[in-house]
């Protein structure tokens, strides 16, 4: 034996890592959803047309790059790959002294559901508190661990 620790599979810090992959994407997701909640109400972009809602989209990476190893390339990173447009027609609401309504009296709100994004905010909250949770629990066992080796 040669006194050398060789890394057999994916272990504690790999969970981590996987587990801080979905912390940062639910991070990114919840402050989206506040950019889209902050401008439910914005009529004029500086595009000149009313803001349209912003979708996170995820993809899963492989946390080790590409290997051989079927175990290793089954472990995946969940990042942020893109922010996708959401291109559904605004409200529109009858308000002929606003000024941005259109010549029939019409103003074209921004495509952004309220109730839909706070349901999506208590949805990537609870996804981050789990993945808090998880990384909680990892480092208990790697404490554990530790005082096993004592």
């Amino acid at each position: 034996m040669s006194g050398r620790i060789e890394k057999t599979g994916p272990g504690v810090f790999t969970a981590m890592d996987v587990a801080a992959s979905g912390l940062t994407a639910e991070r990114s997701r919840m402050n989206i959803i506040a950019s889209n909640l902050a401008n439910a109400r914005t009529t004029k972009t500086e595009e000149g047309t009313p803001y349209k809602r912003q979708d996170p989209v995820f993809a899963a990476q492989p946390a080790f790059g590409t290997t051989g190893d079927p175990v290793l390339s089954a472990v995946r990173k969940v990042e942020l790959s893109s922010v996708r447009q959401d291109d559904a027609p605004g409200q529109m609401v009858y308000d002929p002294g606003h000024p941005d309504a259109n010549p029939d009296g019409y103003v074209e709100y921004p495509n952004v559901n309220t109730v839909t994004e706070m349901v999506n905010m208590m949805s990537a909250s609870r996804a981050y508190e789990a993945g808090v949770t998880s990384i909680e629990s990892l480092k208990a066992m790697a404490r554990a661990a530790l005082k096993i080796g004592r």
